[in-house]
Parts: C-alpha cells; structure tokens; sequence
C-alpha cells in the first residue's frame, strides 16, 4: 500500500521516540525496521494504528493512488495488446466492416447477442458511426454467454457467408434486439421477414467455416485478455466493457487528434 509523505514522516517521527539515541541522529529512511525488537515493533504498530485513526483520508488517498497506477499499467498493457495484434483486429478476413470503410478511425467491437450491455450500447455505437460518418465499424462475433449466445452468432455468420454483408447487418440488428432464445422457430422468421434464405441459412450454421471463424476470433480475444463484452478498440485505444454515446465520442476525438 502507498503511504502519503505526511504519513511516513509522522511515524518515523513517532518511531524514534522509542529508539536509541544513536538512531535518533541517523536519517528517518535508514532504519531497518526488520531488526527492531519486539518493545519497539509493538509502540511503532501502536503509533501507525492511532495515526491512521486520527487521519482516515490518508487511507483513500492510498487507495486512490493505488487505483490510478492500477488504471495506468493496465492502459500501457492494452496499448500493447493492441498494437501486437493490431493486424488481426483490422482485417482478419472474415469480420464484418460497416460504417465508412475508408474512415480515418476505426471501431472494433467484440459483441455477444445475449449481452445485456453489448444491448445497451448497439442504437449509441450506431448513433456514432451514423452521426460521425467517417468512422469504420468492424464487429468481432464473441459467443461467451452460453449455448443461445453461439446459436446465434453461428446464424449471423451463416448469413453472411450465404447471403452477404447487407444481409449479415440485418440479421445482426434483428439478433441484438430478438427477446427470448433464439431457436429455430425465431430464426426463421428472421430470415423470412427479410426476405432471406432460411434453410440455406439454417444448413449452413453448423459449418466448419462458421467453426473456424469463431475459433479464430475466440483465439484473437485470448492473445488480448478480453474475457468480457462488450469490449472495443477505438483506433489504437482498448475500451473494456460499456461506455456510453458522449465517452465513445471524445475518445474518436482524441484518437483523431493522436493521428
């Protein structure tokens, strides 16, 4: 735990009240606490526990500090994340890309259907890429939440592969929004409300192409540490978990700005 300076010098202080008069005239930083005798750790212990009494808000000001050097390492590791597997992340083959392919700041979106948060933020992270107009939207199928969460993917990828991107953009927006599991009943109707082919649709799911593209980004999750959605990548930037519209718009501006 991080210790405030007013901290360390008022129990170094109270430290030396119960030290030899050798140690009194040596620097405050120089003692070995380890080699303090039994008397001396008992009064030292009892001075640090009534300073910490009297002063609570040194506490939180640890932790505080704790947090923000927390929040610091994880950001340099996402950083690095990112850019080792900046490749990936942008044109892995297969993912969908929407908004302005040729944008000059680019969104990455891992999603699962059955994300109550990933649900939250689909209509703002469309209002984004809608009102901006100059940002390149690619989305990561990330079935963690269960077997409805791979169902549904595997439809959505199904449609892509049979049907194409419009077709797959579709289907992705009816999916985020379908209550209920997502059997083949719901599926159906999907694909035949917008004029699609279910049963090729249907066929299709549990192909090894489907497989592997979900393997392959499942894989891509792993090398990052994502474990969770939403998650998203705005330019070189890692957003773990939900940021709502204002967040996800100052966050374009300072990638524009970084350029």
């Amino acid at each position: 735990m991080f210790l405030s300076k007013s901290f360390l010098s008022s129990s170094a202080a109270a430290f030396c009240l119960f030290t030899a008069p050798m140690a009194l005239a040596q620097d405050a930083g120089s003692f070995d606490f380890a080699n303090m005798t039994p008397e001396q750790k008992t009064a030292f212990g009892a001075e640090v526990r009534a300073y910490l009494l009297e002063n609570p808000q040194v506490i939180m000001e640890a932790v505080a500090v704790l947090e923000e050097r927390e929040k610091a390492a994880q950001t340099a590791q996402d950083d690095t994340l990112v850019a080792d597997n900046l490749a990936r992340l942008l044109d892995d083959g297969f993912s969908w890309v929407g908004g302005n392919p040729d944008g000059d700041v680019t969104v990455i979106e891992f999603s699962d259907y059955r994300c109550g948060f990933c649900r939250r933020a689909h209509p703002e992270v469309t209002e984004l890429i809608e009102s901006d107009g100059n940002i390149r939207y690619i989305v990561k199928e990330f079935p963690i939440l269960g077997e409805a969460s791979v169902v549904s993917s595997r439809f959505a990828i199904a449609t892509q592969i049979v049907a194409g991107n419009e077709a797959y953009k579709s289907v992705h927006d009816a999916l985020i929004t379908l209550e209920g599991n997502p059997g083949n009943g719901p599926l159906r109707r999907i694909a035949e409300t917008l004029g699609l082919d279910a049963e090729a649709i249907m066929a299709e799911m549990d192909s090894e192409e489907v497989t592997r593209r979900i393997s392959e980004t499942r894989e891509l999750a792993l090398a990052m540490n994502i474990n969770g959605t939403p998650s998203f990548v705005f330019g070189d930037q890692m957003v773990r978990g939900y940021a709502p519209l204002p967040t996800m718009r100052q966050i374009v501006d300072e990638v524009r700005e970084a350029q």
